[in-house]
């Protein structure tokens, strides 16, 4: 579960869900009118304060589907792979819970002879709640992410401490392969270890070297980081993700397809990386 993919829908979602629930501790009716010549009529009765948890139909229909839906929703959200619950995604899942709430709230106000905060504050939040639930993939003001994510430190290949797979930094093994920073190329057959190579050998590789004009440039790996989280496709072309690449995070990219990238994960999974907008080269 990452985080820092949630956006600035999921923070309406989770913010009206926490004011559905302290709503449903607040009371659901509003007082008699005890002035005039009731006052005394309402000193002879007993009129003590009722709230969600006092109705069991009301605090599951309305209060506590919405938090239920809320919950659904931003965790759906936050993995990097849906789930299914009878056949719905489990964000939609909790998507209905959040429009059954908010309708519940509605009519249950309306039915109400005398509403109070509980219930008014209630219909406030669950309609806020609903409304952030399914604005949130669709409105563009709610999409970037709720939480900002640090800005990876580029550092010199090699340099430093041995930090681990998956930064630019880090000590590659010997024979670590075409692609990784620091990886020592192994004398050819047939040269020694500090033997010479003749100067002609030297003027005539750089020279084949060089690049034909009008030829496109060999693509060189290269690690980057992505500013938002990003799904990771596989290479068949299937629709699912099989990743999600995390802010923070470097990554390898081993070969390019038109304007995607085949990028490598720390765990070793390959998939196509369609959208590389704003990523930053280490």
């Amino acid at each position: 579960m990452n985080i820092r993919s949630l956006t600035r829908g999921d923070g309406v979602v989770i913010g009206a869900a926490v004011l559905l629930f302290i709503a449903s501790f607040l009371d659901l009716t509003g007082g008699p009118d005890c002035s005039g010549p009731y006052a005394k009529f309402c000193e002879a009765q007993d009129y003590s304060s009722s709230n969600a948890w006092d109705a069991l139909s009301t605090l599951m229909s309305m209060y506590l589907a919405g938090v239920i839906g809320a919950a659904i929703v931003v965790i759906s959200r936050a993995l990097p792979q849906p789930r299914k619950v009878a056949g719905l995604d489990l964000g939609q899942f909790g998507v209905a819970l959040t429009i059954f709430a908010a309708w519940t709230a509605f009519w249950t106000i309306i039915d109400a002879n005398s509403a109070g905060a509980g219930l008014i504050i209630g219909l406030i939040a669950a309609l806020i709640l609903a409304a952030g639930a399914v604005a949130g993939p669709l409105v563009p003001a709610l999409q970037p992410a709720l939480i900002g994510a640090p800005k990876p430190q580029a550092a010199p290949y090699g340099a430093g401490p041995n930090p681990g797979y998956g930064y630019p930094g880090a000590q590659q093994q010997a024979g670590g392969g075409y692609g990784y920073p620091g990886s020592q190329q192994q004398p050819q057959a047939g040269q020694t270890h500090g033997q010479q190579v003749p100067a002609e050998a030297t003027a005539g590789g750089a020279a084949g070297a060089t690049p034909a004009a009008g030829t496109a440039p060999e693509f060189a790996p290269f690690w980057f980081a992505v500013p938002v989280a990003r799904p990771l496709y596989g290479e068949d072309g299937s629709p699912s993700p099989i990743a999600e690449l995390a802010p923070g995070t470097w990554y390898l990219a081993v070969e390019q397809r038109g304007q995607a990238l085949i990028a490598q994960t720390q765990d070793g999974r390959r998939g196509v990386l369609q959208d590389t907008t704003g990523i930053q080269r280490g």
